[in-house]
């Protein structure tokens, strides 16, 4: 079993940054995959960014490639996401969610996952 808290989401103006981390519980979190993904209202959920188990691949949405990095901390068992040149569109709640291994899908769609966090809101103002 594996719980999930994201923090780090507010509001910020158009061109700014904001870091979201995920604070994971258990024991064996170098071993799950981990994802971040977002739900604005009226839209469904859908892929942000993911990092393998092991660390050394990433994976981003076209709409976040170049502006967005994910990375992991498994001795703190903490999973971040770095936010730069926001964009109004990329407001919306945020979620992390960790798959076991992960090796046998994308990672990119949110039913390969079996946690999710609770979510954190991110406004970007224009």
């Amino acid at each position: 079993q594996v719980q999930l808290v994201e923090s780090g989401g507010g509001l910020v103006q158009a061109g700014g940054s904001l870091r979201l981390s995920c604070a994971a519980s258990g024991r064996t979190f170098s071993s799950y995959a981990m994802g971040w993904f977002r739900q604005a209202p009226g839209k469904e959920r859908e892929f942000v960014a993911a990092i393998s188990w092991s660390g050394p691949s990433t994976y981003y949405a076209d709409s976040v490639e170049g502006r967005f990095t994910i990375s992991r901390d498994n001795a703190k068992n903490m999973v971040y996401l770095q936010m730069n040149s926001l964009k109004p569109e990329d407001t919306a709640v945020y979620y992390c969610a960790a798959v076991y291994m992960g090796v046998a899908g994308t990672l990119q769609g949110p039913y390969e996952y079996d946690y999710w966090g609770q979510g954190t809101q991110v406004t970007v103002s224009s």
